[in-house]
């Protein structure tokens, strides 16, 4: 079978350089239709055979012609199966396929020397010298040389058609076709000419014992040859047939050599039917395979000229679409001979030059070419013919209209179909505008180096490891180097330590997409004393280079301070200066009366002696204002920036004394707290006052927690607490396992003289005077409180101006992602409810909303699309929220929970109230860090 493999592209068709083996049948693997095939045969065959046997001895009318006829005929047959055969083993040259053809020839040489020597034939006794026995001996030897091939062929073939011959294809064709030529001149030679040495095998028409053993001899020889082809997997096609050809040969050995009794008698000619039947089965197959590969050849052909008119269709279509190619090229493509004279022209160098085709073709090239550049063309010119390409030439030619471009040529020879050059492509792209831009480039680089050479503020540049790349001649007035002293080295050799942090923070967001950061950092001066900066710092991810504009704030501190000086003195001295006004004018009075007195009891010493002592105080009480203005001028009370997280852990040694043993304070503070602008004292106040309070509130000891956190209140927190201002805060808590406070007195705490404790055990000043301390330092303050389980109070300080971006904030500040499923938000609070489900539904989720745990459970029994229960943990009434959760899970095992409490997350952890791995999101929150908690407890 000839293959055709077909391309994706129509124009092609492979054909196989190489000899495809399956081809052919004696490699060509057996299909099941070929199995049925002969497997339908040889049943007919031996259902034929069964019917003949008992009839095998009926004597027939002898008819010579018949032999004639049959052994004729199955000459014919095995000759051309010999040579079809031969034709297959000349591509293949494989062994076993040589083998078969000599046993198809041998067959063939055997039927033609049986029927010459065969008694009334061609003589009464047959030809050259035929005995009584030649024929019997002949058909013995025929009937044993074919078996003998066929199973040479079985054991010699592979799944490849087994070992080649290493000569000629011819050579061995030869000798085989002389090899049977001899074999059977030496077999016929011996039962002709020396019959009478034979053994005798027929006698008075009957088997001699001779006899029998032969034929048994020669029938196993047939049924070993089938045998043999059985066992020999796997099956080709001529296996097959192979195979019902020996079963054909077997019944012949049968009918006309073991059960009949005579020549002439029914087994005699259903013997040779047999044979003549097996010597057309692979001649068959052979000649219909012949006629199938002739019709796949005819396809092919058919194919082959398919092919060759697409060929010349696809490089017609080829060629137009290089031609149109060339016309749509926005670049001027133009060919021209060796001498200069243009040969093409496309649309493009129409535009580009504004000459027509038909006015540009056939003119020299000369006329676009400026007059002092022709020399440049004839140069150009001889390069090209001297098989050199020229590559981005900047050059300049002439419009028609005498306008000059600025063109960039790519000139390459062009070559005839034989390589001999015959002229140049030249392609043209108008570079005018480009070279513009270039231009203009240049002049702003050359005005930003000015600007950098001439800025009194410090510009740093430094590639992506802090290495400074340039400095400004600047940095000579501001830090005492200069720009060589910087250049190469590291940003951490000049910055203060303490300040390190904050600028690699800033670097780094610089590097996530932050633009025009804006900070302040400490460098050293080349003497030593620190000049604090304030940067504008921006990354250029192109360059891989940080930019940086430092501008120094010593003047502007100094001013700044002495401004704040100046307020904070002119503030007390104008409450002190009124005092002192008021003070001294009583002191006057005082002064001045005992004057007068002392000269009335001047003659009475133990009254002068007193009117001296009171003169004396008058004269302290003068000096004492005095001192206190002084003093007022010099120690003025001012907020500055601390650390929260060193003044809470200040808070917590001082505190272990004062509240007692039984109640244990754990700080819990978050890493790189922002500073804050406060004053120190009063905050350490605060968080003493609310420590005592938590200390009155836990009579039998318990937890005080201390935390930091850095939070960002949102617009949506600041709608719900008119007073807020969203940004970005400081959180102080602290948190006790206390009594808690009965949610009535909750909105009284913060008032005036207002305390729940017994009478001469408060004055009722505590918490008012840190709500007046934290509205005064422009925060926020928020007590959470849940009746038997404890409080925690919560000061948002605002955030130290002039610190930035840090990379918690970065994550914080990311991009709100909502979602599209549906969540229960279970909470008591009406204004918080609905302010969570307004934020809840602006993420793009559908908010259903519950007062309580039963409300709740309603509304899970009822829809079974609820994705996530968002409850709070303490609510009223008789299932809290972890309760809530519990029995939710289990009525809906598949819904997952997502808890809300006013404690900071750190103190409900450590009251015990939630186990480890439930999610909980603490208020206040804003709107991001409720998006990222809803995707991360619909993601569990």
């Amino acid at each position: 079978m000839l293959k055709t493999l077909l391309k994706t592209d129509p124009r092609e068709v492979d054909v196989p350089a190489t000899i495809d083996r399956s081809t052919f049948l004696s490699t060509l693997p057996a299909t099941s239709t070929d199995r049925s095939a002969a497997l339908t045969i040889v049943g007919v065959s031996s259902l034929l055979f069964a019917a003949a046997v008992p009839f095998a001895g009926t004597p027939l009318q002898p008819v010579p012609a018949f032999v004639a006829s049959y052994q004729s005929a199955l000459a014919v047959s095995d000759i051309v199966t010999a040579v079809l055969l031969l034709s297959q083993f000349a591509v293949l040259r494989t062994r076993a396929l040589l083998w078969l053809a000599t046993g198809y020839l041998f067959t063939a040489a055997a039927a033609l020397v049986h029927a010459l020597t065969f008694p009334g034939l061609f003589a009464p006794a047959g030809l050259f010298g035929a005995g009584r026995q030649t024929t019997v001996w002949l058909y013995m030897i025929w009937h044993a040389g074919f078996p003998l091939c066929v199973m040479a062929y079985a054991w010699l073939k592979e799944k490849d058609g087994g070992p080649r011959i290493r000569g000629a294809a011819s050579s061995a064709i030869h000798a085989s076709v002389l090899g049977v030529i001899a074999a059977m001149a030496v077999f016929g030679w011996i039962v002709t000419a020396q019959h009478d040495l034979l053994p005798v095998l027929l006698r008075d028409g009957h088997y001699t014992p001779t006899m029998i053993g032969v034929v048994s001899f020669v029938w196993s020889l047939s049924f070993a040859a089938l045998v043999s082809l059985w066992f020999r997997r796997p099956h080709t096609v001529i296996d097959v047939w192979l195979m019902v050809v020996m079963c054909a040969w077997l019944f012949d050995i049968a009918l006309s050599a073991i059960v009949n009794v005579a020549r002439f008698d029914l087994g005699f000619y259903a013997g040779r039917l047999y044979g003549l039947a097996a010597a057309t089965f692979v001649l068959a197959v052979l000649l219909i395979e012949n006629v199938r590969l002739q019709a796949h050849t005819v396809g092919l052909v058919g194919k082959l000229r398919q092919q060759s008119a697409s060929e010349r269709d696809y490089y017609g279509k080829r060629l137009a679409l290089y031609g149109a190619v060339v016309e749509s090229s926005n670049d001027a493509i133009i060919t021209k001979s060796l001498d200069g004279i243009i040969t093409g022209w496309n649309k493009a160098a129409e535009h580009l030059f504004g000459y027509p085709a038909a006015e540009a073709v056939g003119k020299p090239i000369d006329i676009i070419v400026p007059p002092d550049l022709k020399g440049e063309v004839r140069s150009i010119l001889n390069r090209v013919a001297s098989n050199e390409s020229i590559a981005q030439h900047e050059t300049i030619r002439i419009r028609k209209d005498g306008r000059p471009l600025d063109v960039v040529l790519n000139i390459s020879p062009l070559r005839t179909d034989e390589g001999e050059i015959i002229g140049a492509s030249k392609i043209a792209h108008d570079i005018t505008e480009e070279k513009q831009a270039r231009e203009k480039l240049r002049r702003e680089t050359e005005e930003r180096q000015r600007i950098f050479e001439t800025s009194q503020d410090l510009i740093l540049v430094t590639d992506g490891y802090g290495n400074f790349v340039q400095v400004s001649p600047s940095v000579q007035n501001i830090l005492g180097y200069s720009p060589e002293d910087m250049v190469g080295h590291i940003a951490t050799e000049f910055i203060h330590p303490d300040d390190l942090d904050k600028a690699r923070n800033e670097m780094r967001a610089a590097r996530r997409g932050a633009v025009k950061r804006s900070f302040e950092a400490r460098y050293y001066h080349y003497d030593g004393h620190e000049v604090t900066l304030n940067w504008m710092g921006t990354w250029s991810e192109p360059v891989k280079r940080h930019f940086f504009i430092g501008r120094d704030l010593t003047d502007k501190q100094a001013a700044e301070a002495q401004f704040r000086q100046v307020q904070k003195m002119d503030s007390i001295g104008q409450l002190t200066g009124g005092v002192a006004h008021d003070f001294n004018n009583v002191l006057t009075v005082i002064t001045g009366t005992i004057g007068i007195l002392s000269d009335a009891v001047a003659d009475r010493p133990e009254l002068a002696a007193i009117t001296k002592l009171i003169d004396d105080a008058a004269e302290r009480g003068a000096q004492l204002t005095k001192h206190l203005l002084a003093f007022a001028r010099k120690q003025p009370l001012q907020p500055r920036e601390i650390d929260v997280n060193a003044l809470a852990l200040e808070a917590a040694k001082l505190l272990h004394p004062t509240l007692g043993e039984q109640i244990t304070i754990m700080p819990q503070l978050t890493e790189d707290a922002w500073p804050t602008l406060v004053d120190p004292g009063q905050l350490s106040t605060a968080i003493l006052n609310l420590a005592l309070n938590a200390r009155d509130a836990m009579p039998d000891g318990g937890t005080l927690v201390l935390e930091t956190r850095n939070v960002f209140l949102d617009d949506g927190y600041a709608s719900m607490n008119p007073d807020v201002t969203a940004g970005n805060y400081v959180m102080i808590a602290v948190s006790d396992t206390g009594s808690g406070i009965p949610a009535e007195l909750i909105d009284r705490v913060f008032d005036p003289f207002f305390t729940t404790k017994e009478v001469g055990k408060g004055t009722g000043l505590g918490l008012s005077m840190v709500f007046g301390f934290v509205k005064q330092s422009g925060g926020h303050i928020k007590i959470y409180s849940e009746e038997g389980h404890g409080t925690s109070v919560k000061i948002y300080l605002p955030r130290s101006t002039g610190v930035h971006e840090t990379e918690f904030e970065a994550l914080q500040n990311a991009p709100v992602t909502g979602g599209d499923e549906k969540i229960l938000i279970v909470e008591d609070d009406t204004l918080v409810r609905q302010y969570v489900v307004t934020q809840v539904k602006s993420l793009g989720y559908t908010a259903l909303e519950a007062a309580n745990g039963a409300e709740a459970l309603n509304i899970i029994d009822s829809d079974e699309t609820i994705d996530l229960l968002f409850t709070d943990i303490i609510m009223p009434g008789n299932m809290n929220g972890r309760q809530l959760a519990d029995e939710a899970a289990r009525r809906r095992p598949d819904l997952k929970t997502l808890f809300t409490s006013g404690y900071t997350e750190n103190a409900i952890v450590h009251h015990g109230r939630l186990d480890s791995g439930v999610l909980l999101l603490a208020k206040p929150y804003r709107k991001s860090e409720l998006a990222k908690m809803l995707r991360i407890a619909l993601a569990s």
